[in-house]
């Protein structure tokens, strides 16, 4: 989702709700730690250099129960925020803590916000000797069942 959606979605919400995207809901009572624009420059494993731009949302939950964070005031922070910070329509990235700090894509299923688990991916298979297809064969080429199999008395077993 990049921040144009997620600035679009937030005036119909009162209260903003996540889960993760196995179904677990995210603490109600979460807060909002971190808005931040990450540029992120890096070569990849064949030597290409790359650049990305995101935009990090960091929650966090204590346990200040009591604790409601309102659509109106998301939306208020990131009015706020995004000249100061050079915000751009790019997508956005959230970090939530579990057993270590993830970080998930966001989505929106009609209620509340889904965190989608990310995954990595080699951003230079052609390089790296990973076969993007699989190989094409001729049957005419494979050995035959018989061929393979042992046939009573012929010492192969």
């Amino acid at each position: 989702m990049k921040l144009s959606e997620l600035k679009t979605i937030l005036p119909q919400l009162h209260q903003i709700s996540f889960k993760l995207q196995n179904g677990t809901p995210i603490p109600s009572h979460f807060h909002l730690t971190e808005l931040g624009f990450i540029e992120k420059r890096f070569v990849d494993c064949g030597g290409t250099l790359r650049f990305e731009k995101s935009i990090s949302l960091q929650l966090w939950t204590a346990n200040d129960i009591e604790h409601r964070f309102q659509a109106e005031k998301w939306l208020a922070i990131l009015n706020r925020f995004e000249l100061e910070l050079g915000l751009e329509d790019t997508e956005i990235e959230v970090e939530y803590q579990q057993e270590t700090i993830g970080k998930f894509n966001l989505a929106f299923d009609g209620h509340g916000f889904i965190l989608l688990n990310k995954t990595t991916a080699c951003l230079a298979e052609d390089q790296c000797g990973i076969p993007i297809t699989k190989p094409r064969l001729r049957l005419s080429d494979l050995t035959s069942a018989s061929e393979k199999s042992c046939s009573p008395g012929s010492g192969c077993c």
